[in-house]
């Protein structure tokens, strides 16, 4: 099995997409994984759906979603630690056990009027046990694939897989909310949660081993600047998506077309996943801190026209515009997190990313519930368009850092792997390529 134990390789008309999925396990794990996308993608609109269905309150709404992503952001690192003590097989139908119950409380307390503090805490309860198929799932392609240059093939296929999800998710939870009602949509988007992830608790074969990431003789230190700077991305971008949920929702609903809010949020999906796909398909020679300070600029660049639009087509076509920039910046999140990351740790860095994005829509969601309730959907692109800016700040700070590498002692053997020399020599070969300042980001060609 040469995905697992050296060198790939393989054709140069080969592209990398195809060979990270010829993996032994991939498609199987990554197809298991897509309900739980969609679904993941599918909660915190629903939540908005049904809070405002339940109270008429956006800021009912804003809130009962913030606190849904406080609590996902505080509590997936924690879950993500016991993750790497005691393995994905066992530790995540527990959590769907939990979620099940948690959205199930959400859902009744809603339909029965209860006060707003029982929302907030079902809310909470809620994101606390929402799973981290995405963090589980990078995971697993690193652990089958360390050291080989497809690696970043299978990240650029976890965004797509996300952008895909981000596509289809809002787009049938606005659609079902609007024609059948917000129960329907937050009950679906909690069964393909728990399907997708009970799926992906099956794939045990290509599941980390427990224990394998936590090194037994030294405790890697995770929270250095560099990732620091990435996690204050994360947030931004956060912030960006929570004010987008709100502000569009209430566009949509204000001028009577409720229906729409769902189709509309997606364009911005639709966009991302093509031009990920794109972006994916070409070898880049900038270096990817670079990379990414330019990708969060034209983020905030392309924002601009939210705050001009006064009509539903108007809307959809700015909306587009941000999803060019978000997909590049997707990647190079990741790329970046395993390169700075030791391995150790690195189910934890993931989770720490999505923890950062959940922390962000918390804030935007919140804070933009009440402006909008205040003023008008205009104010909430507003606040958008500053979220664009605290990220391109924090893209800046992390090109600054430059490049860390991980610390000496993290090797394969450490880890209770076996040892590849053309592996090894292959991350001799990425760090040197560091030290140059020519780190060379490969979507496609999956060899050197």
């Amino acid at each position: 099995m040469p995905a697992l134990t050296g060198r790939i390789r393989t054709p140069k008309q080969q592209s990398g997409y195809r060979t990270a999925l010829r993996t032994p396990g991939a498609w199987k794990f990554y197809l298991a994984a897509a309900p739980a996308r969609i679904g993941i993608a599918m909660t915190g609109l629903g939540i908005v759906w049904l809070i405002h269905g339940a109270t008429g309150s956006y800021a009912a709404a804003g809130t009962v979603t913030g606190g849904f992503a406080v609590a996902e952001a505080i509590g997936g690192p924690q879950v993500a630690r016991l993750i790497d003590r005691f393995g994905q097989t066992r530790m995540l139908p527990l959590t769907l056990l939990l979620h099940t119950g948690a959205a199930a409380l959400l859902i009744g307390l809603a339909v029965s009027s209860a006060p707003l503090w029982m929302l907030v805490g079902a809310g909470v309860l809620a994101g606390g046990s929402l799973p981290q198929i995405g963090a589980q799932t990078a995971a697993r392609w690193s652990h089958a694939l360390r050291g080989s240059p497809v690696l970043s093939s299978a990240f650029a296929l976890e965004s797509l897989g996300t952008g895909l999800a981000f596509l289809v998710g809002p787009a049938l939870i606005g659609t079902v909310s609007a024609l059948v009602s917000p129960v329907v949509g937050s009950g679906l988007a909690t069964i393909l949660v728990v399907a997708g992830g009970l799926s992906l608790s099956l794939q045990r074969r290509t599941a980390p081993p427990p224990g394998a990431r936590v090194s037994r003789k030294k405790r890697v230190r995770l929270m250095r600047p560099g990732f620091l700077a990435l996690v204050g991305t994360s947030i931004g971008v956060g912030l960006f998506f929570g004010a987008m949920q709100v502000s569009v929702t209430a566009f949509a609903v204000g001028r009577g077309t409720g229906e729409l809010a769902g189709p509309l949020y997606s364009v911005t999906s639709l966009v991302s996943l093509l031009v990920g796909f794109a972006y994916g398909a070409r070898r880049w020679r900038l270096p990817a801190p670079t990379q990414l300070v330019l990708a969060l600029g034209s983020l905030f660049v392309l924002s601009l026209p939210l705050l001009t639009v006064d009509q539903p087509l108007a809307l959809g076509i700015a909306l587009a515009l941000p999803g060019a920039a978000l997909a590049p910046y997707m990647v190079l999140s990741s790329v970046l997190t395993e390169s700075r990351v030791a391995p150790a740790v690195l189910t934890q860095a993931f989770t720490w990313l999505n923890s950062g994005t959940a922390a962000g829509i918390a804030a935007g969601a919140g804070i933009t519930g009440r402006v909008v309730d205040a003023h008008s959907p205009h104010w909430g692109f507003g606040l958008a368009v500053l979220a664009t800016l605290v990220a391109s700040a924090m893209g800046v700070v992390v090109r600054s850092s430059g490049p860390a590498h991980r610390p000496p002692h993290e090797n394969p053997t450490e880890q209770g792997e076996e040892h590849h020399p053309h592996r090894d020599h292959q991350a001799a070969d990425h760090e040197r390529a560091e030290d140059a300042g020519r780190e060379r980001h490969e979507y496609v060609d999956a060899e050197h």
